[in-house]
């Protein structure tokens, strides 16, 4: 049980799928159905992902996929990462896994982001950028294009740069974070002014 009181939101400002994503009406969600959402994911407040932004040619194209208990901060931005190869200009699809929290005003274009990643928030992760797993990219970090971060990692400046090893705990650190997280993002009934 989390120790940390309850994140509360308006009922009416999130639409809660199936699966447990809520998605803030707020956000801009462009090309939805090339957008995979994982479940109990949270897309937060004028957060923007381009999932319109595709390879040329006819039918569906996964763009952007998050997995399960992702959170995308406020203000984010999250577009597939492009370049002209042999005379063509072309998207490519970005991975995202599960139990990843990216910050408030971050902008991100990497290709593929592991699992229990921490990206703080006004970070900027360029174009094709690979994050492995328990990574942790601190607070207005710049990524330079192409960049890999390595597992267990934790990199800050601008242009990034390693700081240190974290430790073997992360993994299940990250993870109950991210839960308690979803747990404590709760509704509040405006008529009420009180949760649901």
């Amino acid at each position: 049980m989390s120790l940390e009181p309850p994140i509360y939101y308006s009922k009416s400002e999130f639409i809660e799928t199936d699966t447990g994503n809520k998605v803030s009406r707020r956000a801009t969600i462009a090309g939805p159905q090339n957008i995979i959402l994982g479940g109990k994911t949270i897309i937060s407040s004028s957060a923007i992902i381009r999932g319109d932004l595709r390879r040329s040619g006819p039918g569906h194209a996964v763009v952007i996929s998050l997995g399960r208990y992702c959170l995308v901060g406020e203000g984010c931005v999250m577009r597939p990462p492009y370049k002209t190869y042999r005379g063509a200009f072309n998207y490519y699809p970005m991975k995202v896994g599960d139990h990843v929290h990216i910050g408030k005003d971050s902008v991100v274009e990497a290709a593929t982001i592991g699992n229990h990643v921490e990206i703080g928030k006004g970070c900027v992760i360029g174009k094709f950028v690979i994050i492995k797993d328990c990574a942790k990219i601190a607070d207005n970090t710049v990524v330079p294009a192409n960049t890999v971060v390595p597992a267990l990692a934790l990199f800050a400046g601008s242009p990034a740069q390693f700081v240190e090893d974290l430790p073997e705990s992360t993994q299940e650190l990250v993870e109950s974070h991210t839960k308690q997280y979803y747990m404590r993002f709760q509704p509040l009934d405006p008529a009420r002014g009180r949760p649901t």
